[in-house]
């Protein structure tokens, strides 16, 4: 999957993220054995939903063109683009996204979500975490929230991100950082994952006779260790990484081949949709949450053509085949899902390029729910008529955030402490959005 920069150029926490990973600090890398060591999962609570998949649409995609078109706006405002019906009476999406438009009965579309954060690194970290940022305090995402709640088996990993995760683990710490694949399938080439595939000519036999030597070994030398509860824990956090390296389940898991064409097809030929298909199978396998990131949507120029030549079928495609996959599966009542971007795109066509653009927006934004306890096939609030503001109430990244967790069975008021013992709300502004689960 292609790497997109916004306009703003590289976010500061890549940089930061950067710099350390390529310092000593860390040691270069981090080994499978390291990343359990900081990702190790916590106590957990029973919910409708017991897993999720957030879609990441980085840049920020125009809600009308997409989910909240205004065909009766004018021309400097409604763009090129006609709805079309959708298999629920009385809703209409983009003539873009046929493919979601026949199954628009499995997800919920949220109109009129409303904020005031118009960069895209400061919108992104607001969505990713429900919480207004602050410069004192970073929110953990939503993986790492869904990591330290739900507990995960020892031999696969809690949270994965297809190929980055938008937001860390902030106060929660790295210990609940997301295993990142740092690639995403391509179509027509195997897909491995760094760390979890035997590569080099390695197989499980080598490695269960390299653990019995270093089994052996510790006994030898167990007589003479000095701490014996620090070296217990780095037993326990190899000892899964082990578990992990030699476990069918976790290596099947990340293998497309395993799919059916017939299955797979449904998905599309695109990375995106292969992502889409990985994401199902990792949920699948026991996975408790996955991001997929799509990125390409700061569409200052020319956005109707990027819109209906490369972005909304990749979207309409991978999208539509999470949702029906789910569903084939019997897996959509277990499985949260979230779609949104950071903001959405102003009404009003700029001037730079000959056909137009859209720019920041973040007044006005779509988001996507479905999975769980959301009803499906439903529209939850409004647009005024040019998409410009929310015509009655404004739904806050709060609100969908406090929706989401309860979705998952996790109290969005559920109080953390920092290292400092500082304590934390999850959720500190939202409120459930009733109407997403009547």
């Amino acid at each position: 999957m292609t790497t997109h920069r916004t306009c703003d150029g590289l976010l500061r926490r890549d940089l930061i993220k950067a710099g350390i990973l390529g310092s000593g600090i860390l040691g270069g890398s981090l080994t499978l054995a390291d990343h359990l060591r900081l990702a190790r999962g916590g106590e957990s609570e029973s919910g409708v939903a017991d897993r999720a998949i957030f879609i990441e649409l980085g840049g920020g995609p125009s809600h009308l063109d997409t989910f909240d078109l205004k065909p009766a706006a004018p021309d400097t405002i409604r763009g090129r683009f006609r709805p079309i019906k959708t298999n629920v009476p009385g809703i209409e999406i983009s003539e873009h996204l046929p493919r979601l438009a026949n199954c628009a009965d499995k997800f919920a579309i949220l109109r009129g979500v409303s904020h005031t954060l118009a960069a895209h690194e400061l919108g992104r970290e607001y969505i990713n975490t429900g919480s207004r940022p602050l410069p004192s305090m970073t929110y953990p995402g939503y993986g790492s929230v869904v990591a330290k709640q739900l507990p995960t088996a020892e031999d696969i990993p809690a949270n994965v991100a297809i190929p980055r995760v938008g937001q860390g683990p902030g106060f929660l710490g790295l210990r609940y950082a997301a295993l990142e694949t740092n690639s995403a399938p391509q179509p027509g080439r195997p897909y491995s994952v760094r760390g979890l595939s035997l590569g080099g000519g390695i197989t499980v036999d080598s490695i269960r006779r390299r653990q019995t030597l270093l089994n052996q070994l510790d006994r030898r030398f167990a007589a003479v260790e000095a701490d014996r509860q620090l070296l217990d824990g780095l037993d326990q956090f190899g000892a899964q990484a082990y578990a992990m390296l030699t476990s069918k389940r976790a290596r099947e898991a990340f293998d497309l081949t395993q799919e059916s064409p017939s299955f797979a097809a449904q998905f599309g030929e695109d990375s995106f949709g292969l992502s889409c298909l990985l994401a199902l199978r990792l949920v699948e396998s026991g996975v408790r949450y996955v991001t997929v990131q799509l990125g390409g949507w700061d569409t200052h120029q020319d956005n109707f053509t990027r819109l209906a030549d490369q972005l909304l079928p990749k979207l309409d495609d991978g999208l539509s085949g999470l949702f029906n996959g789910l569903a084939q599966r019997g897996l959509l009542e277990s499985t949260a899902v979230l779609v949104s971007g950071e903001f959405g795109r102003t009404p009003k066509i700029n001037e730079r390029s000959a056909e137009g653009g859209r720019d920041h927006y973040p007044r006005c934004m779509f988001m996507l729910l479905a999975g769980g306890g959301v009803r499906g096939g439903q529209v939850i609030g409004e647009s005024d008529d040019t998409a410009a503001a929310p015509r009655h109430h404004a739904y806050s990244p709060d609100d969908v955030a406090a929706s989401f967790y309860a979705n998952l069975g996790i109290d969005p008021t559920t109080e953390f402490q920092t290292e400092s013992g500082r304590p934390i709300t999850l959720v500190r502004d939202g409120q459930v959005i009733p109407e997403l689960f009547g």
